[in-house]
């Protein structure tokens, strides 16, 4: 009785704390949000608990917020190509990409943007989507990342509020730098990557001159259950381009799809892009050797060394633009034997959402259309449904049965270690703005001018001088320059950023 009368004085206690005008979040049934900030779960370094109905609910109702078009990622281009492998990687996995040398795999890769819609100018700003669908002989496994290394927030229960500030406002249907920076100005964490999206690489001048990041980080297991982790680098052999704020300016006013024209003309042309793919590798015992945690979405493994593993081509364009990209379903729930999802909050969320979302798009058949359909016979009891063209005779629709369809021992998910309790707290060892920081230093002296001017285009549109004061502070945490030279830039006070970062 004194546990339960703890927990009711401590309700009682933030309930007084409240605001007399402050409104209660709540779940769709009306029940109370206890916290809004962080999934739920099993200890400071355990999976996401499917108990967390509210991270569930608030990501099926984001997933169906759009009749057909994608909600993030609706304008892409997609093309076909193989990925050979360019050593034996039977150290650190059983996945089939990676069994020998010079083995091949087909796959199909969708470039996008990921805010802006269907019709939008491939000018705008925006990260860009590089997800990579391999056909193995182990079945699909799906890469999905963009073409910056790492990510606005960290945990997925704020994906759909992150989208939802940067989408346009639902009052007049205008994008609004305030509403965004609004929401940034909360999460101190998306400073590293606001400084990448304001910068060049945040207008590529062409899709085949971008790398390609997993973002996350990922797990390998070999034969023997031995688990590393890991993190993707699709490394482009034609090197990086990008637009200046000049350039975007110039393009738009000429070709506003530049990015999938260039894309069509140069592989049916026949010069087909080339990426080499790079792998970082950690042991778990290494997570804690960082003064971040690298299991963080919105962290790079800085000073990690990469491997090169193999080389991608692009070397065929589809057919029909909607049978194969618009229809192409990418998801991180789509993995083989050999390669897990890690514990890193955002894809935990993600591997949820993305396939849920793909279901709702096209139906729960969708992996039976010829873009998404495995290049290995498909074998379950999952039946029925709209636009199902299986062959379905037998009569036995369930396992165990009398029929042979066992299991495989060999795609059984590694076994990871857990203590502590459930719970939902914010990660610790959250670093929001050091490699912000590292990232302005790397610029040249054009290149930070650029980021400046980029940033204080929106920047200065924000009314509310508290949150561009707050902003300011993030980037001043970072990097001294880089916070002084926008803050006057937008006219802000210089000692009020200051003051702020101070207690930071």
């Amino acid at each position: 009785m004194k546990f339960n009368r703890t927990l009711t004085l401590s309700a009682l206690a933030l309930a007084i704390s409240l605001p007399a005008s402050a409104a209660t979040l709540t779940k769709d049934n009306g029940a109370a949000v206890g916290d809004n900030q962080n999934s739920i779960t099993a200890g400071p370094r355990g999976s996401v608990l499917l108990e967390d109905v509210h991270l569930i609910q608030k990501l099926q109702r984001f997933a169906r917020e759009r009749i057909p078009e994608r909600v993030v990622h609706a304008r892409g281009t997609g093309a076909h190509g193989v990925f050979v492998a360019s050593k034996n990687l039977e150290d650190l996995t059983i996945a089939a990409p990676f069994a020998q040398a010079g083995k091949e795999t087909e796959v199909f890769v969708r470039f996008s943007s990921v805010i802006h819609g269907k019709g939008s100018p491939e000018t705008l700003r925006d990260p860009r989507g590089f997800a990579t669908k391999f056909y193995t002989d182990q079945g699909n496994w799906d890469l999905v990342g963009n073409n910056l290394p790492v990510f606005f927030i960290r945990d997925a229960i704020k994906f759909p509020d992150m989208v939802h500030s940067l989408k346009p406002s639902p009052v007049d249907n205008i994008q609004d730098p305030n509403r965004f920076f609004d929401f940034f100005s909360h999460e101190p964490g998306s400073t590293h990557m606001l400084t990448w999206v304001y910068s060049d690489h945040g207008t590529p001048a062409s899709l085949r001159k971008m790398d390609g990041f997993g973002v996350h980080s990922y797990k390998m297991i070999n034969k023997d259950g031995d688990v590393k982790y890991v993190k993707f680098h699709w490394l482009s052999q034609q090197g990086i381009e990008n637009l200046n704020a000049k350039q975007v300016a110039e393009v738009q006013g000429k070709d506003f799809q530049h990015l999938t024209r260039d894309l069509y003309q140069e592989i049916n042309n026949g010069n087909f892009p080339k990426w080499d793919l790079y792998i970082k590798v950690l042991d778990p015992s290494e997570l804690d050797d960082f003064d971040y945690n690298p299991l963080d979405a919105t962290k790079m493994w800085l000073g990690v060394k990469e491997t090169k593993v193999g080389t991608m081509t692009l070397n065929r364009m589809p057919g029909n633009f909607f049978q194969a990209t618009e229809q192409v379903a990418m998801a991180p729930a789509n993995i083989i034997p050999g390669i897990e999802p890690s514990e890193d909050r955002l894809l935990q969320g993600r591997v949820f959402s993305y396939a849920d979302t793909q279901m709702y798009r096209l139906g729960a058949n969708h992996q039976q259309l010829p873009i998404n359909r495995a290049k290995v016979e498909v074998v379950n009891y999952n039946q029925d449904g709209p636009m199902n063209f299986g062959h379905t005779t037998s009569n036995v629709n369930y396992q165990p049965s009398h029929e042979n369809v066992q299991e495989n021992p060999i795609a059984r998910k590694a076994q990871t270690k857990l203590a502590g309790y459930v719970q939902q707290a914010a990660i610790k060892k959250q670093q929001n703005f050091a490699q912000a920081g590292v990232l302005y230093q790397s610029f040249s002296k054009q290149q930070r001018t650029n980021l400046i001017n980029n940033l204080a285009g929106d920047l200065g549109k924000v009314k509310d001088s508290k949150v561009k004061h707050i902003m300011l502070s993030h980037f001043y945490k970072a990097d001294t320059e880089y916070g002084m030279r926008l803050t006057k830039a937008v006219g802000g006070n210089l000692a009020t950023v200051k003051k702020l970062a101070s207690s930071l």
